[in-house]
């Protein structure tokens, strides 16, 4: 299970990566697609040109960890034209959730003090 603060952002790359690029490809990935500092934190999503691999690039204070999944059977559902999503949305990715049919309700209303 994955977990990282609240302030670290998820990016997805719109475009199928080759999956044999390891730490410096897709930090150069990261540079030349996504136009992002790949040493700031926040998590990098890569899909391979079928969907069924994913890669996750990080920087982790003192150096890269890359987490990969590859599925047997099926592909991954995510809406190419998202730049970024929130955590809960990527985990649902991650267990084959399809986000399209999907909508997030509100968990609590919020009261107005007088």
């Amino acid at each position: 299970m994955l977990s990282f603060p609240p302030t670290v952002r998820i990016y997805i790359s719109r475009e199928a990566v080759d999956m044999r690029r390891s730490y410096d490809g897709l930090c150069g990935c990261v540079e030349e697609m996504l136009h992002e500092d790949p040493l700031s934190g926040h998590l990098f999503v890569f899909f391979n040109r079928r969907a069924n691999q994913v890669k996750i690039l990080v920087w982790d204070r003192n150096g890269f960890c890359i987490y990969g999944k590859r599925l047997s059977r099926g592909h991954f559902f995510y809406r190419s034209e998202e730049r970024e999503i929130d955590f809960a949305r990527l985990l649902l990715v991650l267990e084959g959730i399809e986000l399209a049919g999907s909508r997030q309700r509100r968990r609590f209303l919020m009261k107005k003090v007088a």
